[in-house]
């Protein structure tokens, strides 16, 4: 897996990290409209709620993949957080993997333009 990892690329969103050094890293800076036109393929955020919420809130994400762990903690950040706007999505695929742990996938419900 590391081999795979540092060989593919990956793009940091930070307002203060200017010289990355693990290996094909680029640091971008309110650049994610153009990087999501510029990549042929799918852009992922394995983490970072706050990053999330802020592309959710500008209409940049197409696709939420969420592995669902039956664990209450009691306290903890919300992912959907308050957005401009309502968005609504649609189930695209759902399935359970080791002990019942659910994978599910949302696709963004784009709405006919009259």
């Amino acid at each position: 897996m590391a081999d795979k990892y540092n060989s593919m690329p990956k793009y940091v969103v930070s307002r203060t990290l200017t010289d990355p050094e693990w290996n094909n890293t680029r640091v971008i800076a309110g650049e994610v409209t153009a990087l999501k036109q510029e990549v042929d393929g799918d852009l992922q955020v394995p983490g970072s709620i706050r990053l999330v919420q802020e592309l959710i809130a500008h209409g940049l994400v197409d696709e939420i993949r969420l592995m669902t762990f039956p664990v209450i903690l009691g306290t903890g950040r919300r992912l959907f957080g308050e957005t401009p706007d309502k968005t609504t999505w649609k189930l695209a695929d759902s399935k359970a993997v080791g002990e019942g742990i659910p994978i599910t996938i949302f696709r963004r419900a784009h709405t006919a333009q009259p």
